[in-house]
């Protein structure tokens, strides 16, 4: 072979290479998304802003500046924080303070960061037959619930959203079971449609509402306005090193709580919906334990 020839090879060797170092942290897993085109990729897990669309809007405005792609995962609070664990992501976004905080200390996630907040509504049944309107309480709405044995559905899944219910289940010394307590093993959207199909009651987050509250043709808000309904998101990445996508997702995180990523956040929704789906993170601060 001659020079020239051996010029080729080394060069087709060496593009291939570091097209492999490209590749997201989780390759050989399933992914929802990818954003961007550029020669750099990471990969993150989140559920509800994946969903809305509100990571596609962040990574159209970072990728051009970093020269890279971001591969998304859909994946609720407690499946993405495995991933994290697993090293399976480089970053995550979720709404778990308590595992959050956790993975912290044990040491496989760093750079917790406030990045908003929305928060949790109780939805049910135009006519209230439970009454929940009345409540004084989120826990108190759950009581009477269960009280009247009406329909209620439950992600199940080990979300943030799942999480939560389960403390007010807790706050209202109930242990729910029974043919009126449904578990979807669902995501939030499709949950909240499955509830609206089945005239029953569910606890979504405020911003999967607004999204998709013209559809909502059999339900409405039942309660809002518990301070304990306050649902705040936090992003955190893999330890410095752990993956090659890692110092990508560091600055992503950055870019979140920069005032140029928080202007996204807290403005994301209001063309689409009339409103915006997210609070910033200086909102959320009030709210955060």
């Amino acid at each position: 072979m001659n020079k020239r020839g051996q010029c080729l090879v080394k060069w087709i060797l060496t593009f291939l290479f570091s097209m492999f170092l490209a590749m997201p942290a989780f390759a050989g897993d399933e992914f929802t998304a990818v954003y961007g085109t550029g020669t750099n990729s990471f990969s993150i897990a989140t559920g509800s802003p994946g969903e809305l669309g509100m990571l596609r809007a962040i990574s159209e405005t970072f990728n051009p500046i970093h020269d890279t792609g971001v591969c998304w995962q859909k994946a609720s609070s407690g499946k993405s924080l495995q991933l994290l664990k697993q090293k399976k992501v480089d970053m995550v976004m979720v709404h778990a303070p308590e595992a959050e905080k956790k993975a912290v200390k044990e040491g496989w996630a760093i750079k917790r960061s406030l990045i908003g907040s929305n928060e949790f509504y109780i939805v049910g049944p135009k006519n209230d037959p439970a009454g929940i309107a009345r409540a004084e309480n989120a826990a108190q709405a759950y009581g009477r619930i269960a009280e009247n044995k009406a329909k209620f559905f439950s992600r199940g899944d080990n979300s943030g959203t799942h999480k939560k219910e389960l403390a007010i289940w807790k706050k209202a010394g109930i242990d729910p079971s029974g043919h009126w307590y449904i578990v979807t093993k669902a995501f939030m959207m499709a949950t909240l449609k499955q509830a609206n199909e089945q005239n029953g009651h569910f606890m979504t987050d405020s911003s999967t509402w607004v999204a998709a509250k013209k559809e909502m043709n059999n339900i409405k808000i039942l309660f809002r306005g518990d301070p304990f309904l306050i649902n705040t998101y936090h992003a955190l990445c893999q330890p410095e090193g752990a993956t090659v996508g890692q110092p990508y997702a560091a600055k992503f995180i950055d870019f979140l709580v920069s005032e140029e990523g928080q202007e996204i956040i807290r403005g994301y929704g209001a063309k689409e919906y009339g409103e915006g789906l997210y609070n910033d993170a200086a909102y959320a601060r009030q709210y955060d334990h």
